[in-house]
């Protein structure tokens, strides 16, 4: 019998649905990396803006050898169709096609990996699913909304064997890598303690088509959207025009933590990065912020100033981009940006945003990229394309250089930082255990109900 003879009998043997809408599942590896071609074929499950310009610019535009964009999926017909329509106009063939629901994506043996650029409350359930799928996955920043979900992930990715990139960018850029560098191998001394910012609320609201903290008046969904798939594991809530769109479902607490976690996430992972803490994290937080009043469609933390302590005594202040301006000011020679890590050790200090690497020793700006490192030294390595990065580990099986782990642990601050905000009260924290300490009502923050049929 011939190998795909055996194949095709083993999708008709499980082939069917299973529980709660979920079809049963045919491993990729049935197909795709197993298949004569060798090709690594790619689903792009979420295709707006950020989809459009990172998946199909890396992967069509700029694609890597042996990868290819299959499928376009999404929740609005004109988004995935126009997806579909761009990548095949590369392709000048009809070989990636739009479908509406992921799970038929993922019944597909013929699909290998997928690249999930939705809304944030669909990150993690999409990346679950996956891997009970057999697919490799490329997640947008930020992980998610509740950190018991991501613990599911994290079972799920390591029982299935399959390869996770996060989708931060930050790890492959060139000045971030340097920075790291310096802090990790001790160039500014041994380190004492981190200012993170990033940009807040007050960024979208000037928006001239938006109400301030968006429209709350009820209106029908889009005659080409799935309202219901959209909503997903969240609350039904009535349609708005301001609640799917990419500024609402940043500012909706029913579907992200906001700046804090969605922006934040580019400085805290390279915080973390630089002290070579992805598989731990702070033990206490501290801090105040700003919610938008009562009643308002966008509620999640408005503006915010953090305080976090490690175990080895390094303390990171979080900050929104307001509150750290006029300390980051101060630094000499540093250009003011809206966001950056800034790293400060007894020799020195590192600081590095989207605009370049500074770096100052014993009080002297040195030029960060011609420092010589040496032979020695730790190196950051991995390429300088986050996408093309996650491409060759599906080959090699390698780990990315923004695993699952670092996902999970830097997605931790955000949600802790957001947590003792609203709670307005201290927090301890058990990195080993994953636990808040003695703290009952904030524990319980850490999770949330999914809405029927939804389930991980």
């Amino acid at each position: 019998m011939s190998s795909s003879i055996s194949r095709r009998m083993l999708v008709k043997a499980v082939a069917g649905t299973s529980m709660l809408g979920f079809p049963t599942i045919v491993p990729s590896s049935v197909f795709g990396r197993d298949a004569p071609s060798n090709t690594l074929n790619i689903a792009a499950i979420g295709t707006g803006s950020r989809a459009s310009s990172n998946i199909l610019g890396n992967l069509a535009k700029r694609p890597p050898a042996g990868a290819k964009l299959r499928v376009a999926c999404d929740c609005f017909k004109h988004k995935r169709d126009r997806f579909a329509d761009a990548v095949n106009q590369i392709y000048g063939s009809n070989y990636c096609q739009p479908i509406a629901d992921f799970r038929e994506v993922l019944q597909r043996g013929d699909i290998d990996g997928v690249a999930i650029s939705t809304q944030d409350h669909w990150h993690v359930p999409l990346a679950y699913h996956a891997a009970l799928a057999g697919k490799d996955m490329y997640v947008e920043k930020p992980l998610g909304t509740a950190m018991t979900w991501a613990w599911k992930l994290r079972r799920a990715v390591a029982d299935h064997h399959v390869i996770f990139q996060y989708g931060t960018q930050q790890r492959s850029g060139g000045g971030f890598k340097r920075a790291v560098e310096l802090v990790r191998n001790g160039y500014i001394g041994t380190l004492q303690r981190i200012e993170c910012w990033c940009p807040d609320m007050s960024t979208q609201t000037g928006h001239a088509h938006v109400k301030s903290y968006g429209s709350t008046a009820p209106t029908e969904p889009p005659a080409d959207m799935n309202y219901e798939m959209w909503i997903g594991p969240a609350p039904m809530k009535p349609y708005t025009v301001d609640r799917c769109t990419n500024l609402g479902g940043f500012h909706i607490y029913d579907y992200a933590l906001g700046f804090i976690a969605g922006w934040g996430a580019h400085p805290l992972d390279i915080a973390q990065w630089g002290m070579d803490a992805d598989a731990t994290g702070p033990i206490a937080y501290e801090g105040v912020g700003k919610i938008p009043p009562v009643g308002s469609l966008w509620d999640t933390i408005e503006s915010w100033d953090v305080t976090c302590r490690y175990a080895n005594g390094v303390q990171m202040r979080f900050m929104d981009h307001r509150a750290a301006r006029p300390i980051v000011e101060k630094m000499s020679r540093r250009p003011w940006r809206d966001h950056g890590t800034t790293f400060y050790g007894d020799e020195g200090w590192v600081s590095v945003d989207r605009g370049g690497c500074y770096l100052n020793l014993k009080g002297e700006p040195v030029n960060a990229y011609k420092f010589e490192l040496k032979a020695s030294d730790w190196r950051a390595g991995g390429g300088n394309n986050q996408v093309h990065n996650w491409i060759d580990c599906m080959r090699t099986r390698q780990a990315p250089i923004n695993p699952l782990e670092s996902a999970i642990r830097s997605d931790t601050i955000s949600h802790l930082s957001d947590i003792t905000i609203r709670t307005g009260r201290p927090l301890k924290w058990d990195p080993a255990r994953e636990a808040i300490i003695d703290d009952a009502v904030a524990s319980k923050m850490l999770d949330r109900p999914m809405r029927e049929p939804w389930t991980m």
